[in-house]
């Protein structure tokens, strides 16, 4: 269960980068509202998570999930320029994360 909400709380993590980007400096409500609302649930849910996996592990997969959501969706959204090298450092940053998931499993 620990690491359903962890992978649950790495995408909220990037919903509220998103919603940040988008607040324009918090000058905008319903970004600003989004940001407040994703921001408490991803770090409660962070923080639940770490009661079962190891700080270090937990914190690098949420900010690893997060991080690469984050990219995703502006590369989607044409926020960012979509390109080759872009792409494989997202998917290395995926495979990371798979990997400490599969080695905080191992153990």
């Amino acid at each position: 269960m620990s690491w359903i909400i962890l992978i649950l709380s790495g995408v909220l993590e990037a919903v509220w980068a998103t919603a940040l980007g988008r607040s324009e400096g918090f000058t905008k409500l319903w970004p600003s509202v989004i940001f407040g609302a994703a921001l408490v649930l991803s770090m409660g849910g962070l923080a639940f998570a770490m009661r079962d996996i190891p700080t270090g592990t937990a914190y690098a997969v949420w900010v690893g999930i997060g991080a690469s959501l984050t990219v995703v969706v502006a590369m989607v959204t044409g926020a960012e320029a979509i390109s080759l090298v872009k792409v494989l450092l997202v998917l290395g940053l995926v495979g990371c994360v798979i990997g400490l998931k599969l080695v905080g499993d191992a153990h």
